[in-house]
């Protein structure tokens, strides 16, 4: 309905057209909370206004550039923490008391986080850090600013968009192509099908034995881990395609947020690949002021873990998340160690190390990244610090392998036809996955004569109906990301 509206509409009128879409798609969730959104586009408004100044009319009296983005930062980083970090940090300092003989205390209110809160949050405070690096000029056109935070298909879990590439677009005066419409339609159903038909299934699985992991032997629960591990990439890319081509329906581009991560080769690669808006959005705004790799060792390894340890805390109020990043930071320190001593003894393998190398090299490289992502993700998962540790131990004693092959996975949630299933949706998405190494899939498919491309829309389309929608005890479940 939106895109039907859109494309008649004069230019001057269709990012009003937008922006009052996008505040309804937020409302639909709590109209009040609209109100936060609006308080952050309008105060890193107006301070990039009051930057723009200083940097123009510098003899004017106005508040220094400084001065204006602590404030911004300040109070835009206070709503975050209030709505999504304020019961962490009394329910940590009420424990901290009773160590020390004190009665513990409760939040005394409740709050609903706020949908979307950190992505949008993030997105406006780039924006206000490129306008104090001067990166880009302060918007003057509150509607055009306004709709660059709140743009509804990537509003409440991305990707977190760059001003530099989501502001001028608002400018351009798209028009209705057959080719856009239709590659976007298809990254939406590719969307779909990843969320529907992969995530939402194997999520019975993986929500039943993490529900009470103690329930469960080892094999379950690790076979529960791998599974989250492939129901995550499903759910958030799942999410970040249907963003990428409702937005490209209407002729605009986001930013690429997953490039094949658990074909990572390292730590590093995987970072990459996973989440690229926000690792890149930590590197720019976060790695690199503290100093990044231009320091020495000890330095740079300290900026590696605050860098790490903050994003575990953007992803959710809870210290196992914290613990989550942490892990991922460690792992790169020792990742890079291990490198930098192996190119010291031998710059031929190091050199070949570095790139992943070749063949059986690569596999073992991504094989061991993918258990260490697949480790942490544990601690990601689980309901907090202690059940993460009782996972761990449990999947390390009781390890008993016959569940694969005695018919017991049958009773974790999908009877045999579900988990076949299952099983070709995923074997499906690591042909894709390989497919998308060599070429723009989009456009190999358009390369293919009618009958094969009309042959696989319909795949997809049926795929999604029959075993997702109205597919036997199909549960929707909330995009993962949507909490954060």
């Amino acid at each position: 309905m939106v895109t039907l509206i859109y494309y008649p509409l004069p230019h001057k009128l269709r990012r009003i057209w937008l922006l009052a879409a996008s505040f309804y798609f937020y409302m639909a969730w709590n109209p009040v909370y609209a109100l936060l959104i609006a308080a952050s586009i309008l105060t890193t408004y107006f301070f990039a206004m009051l930057i723009d100044r200083a940097d123009t009319r510098p003899s004017a009296k106005t508040i220094p550039r400084k001065i204006s983005l602590a404030l911004c930062l300040t109070v835009n980083l206070s709503i975050l923490f209030f709505f999504k970090y304020i019961g962490l940090a009394i329910s940590s300092l009420s424990g901290l008391i009773s160590i020390f003989g004190h009665s513990s205390f409760e939040i005394p209110f409740s709050l609903v986080l706020p949908v979307g809160i950190s992505f949008y949050t993030f997105q406006a405070l780039g924006y206000i850090i490129d306008v104090y690096r001067k990166d880009i000029d302060a918007e003057k056109n509150l509607v055009k600013y306004a709709l660059f935070v709140s743009f509804f298909p990537q509003l409440v879990a991305g990707p977190i968009e760059r001003s530099k590439n989501l502001l001028s677009q608002f400018d351009e005066r798209p028009v209705f192509v057959y080719d856009k419409i239709k590659n976007g339609l298809l990254l939406m159903t590719w969307g779909f099908f990843q969320k529907i038909v992969i995530a939402d299934n194997i999520s019975k699985i993986v929500n039943l034995i993490y529900g009470d992991y103690k329930l469960f032997s080892g094999s379950q629960l690790a076979l529960a881990t791998v599974l989250f591990a492939i129901q995550i990439y499903c759910d958030f890319a799942g999410y970040t395609n249907i963003a990428r081509g409702a937005a490209g329906v209407m002729g605009f581009r986001l930013m690429e947020n997953f490039k094949r991560p658990y074909f990572a080769v390292s730590i590093r690669d995987f970072w990459r690949r996973w989440h690229i808006s926000l690792s890149s959005w930590f590197r720019d705004y976060l790695y690199i002021p503290l100093g990044g790799s231009h320091c020495s060792k000890p330095r740079r390894a300290i900026n590696t873990i605050i860098t790490f340890l903050v994003s575990g805390l953007w992803h959710g109020a809870d210290w196992s998340f914290v613990v989550w990043g942490g892990l991922h930071g460690l792992f790169q320190l020792i990742s890079d160690a291990f490198g930098n001593l192996v190119k010291g003894r031998n710059k031929h393998i190091g050199d070949s190390i570095g790139s992943g190398g070749t063949g059986f090299r690569r596999f073992l490289r991504t094989a061991a990244t993918f258990l260490l992502v697949d480790f942490a993700w544990i601690f990601f998962r689980a309901t907090g610090i202690t059940a993460a540790l009782g996972t761990v131990k449990n999947m390390f004693s009781e390890f008993n392998p016959w569940i694969f092959f005695d018919g017991s996975l049958y009773e974790l949630g999908l009877n045999g036809g579900e988990f076949l299933t299952a099983g070709a949706a995923m074997v499906i998405l690591f042909a894709v996955d390989c497919i998308r190494r060599k070429r723009d899939i989009l456009r190999s498919l358009s390369a293919q004569n009618a009958v094969f491309r009309w042959a696989i829309y319909f795949a997809l389309v049926i795929s999604i109906i029959i075993f997702g929608v109205y597919g036997n005890d199909y549960v929707q479940t909330q995009f993962i990301y949507f909490q954060f």
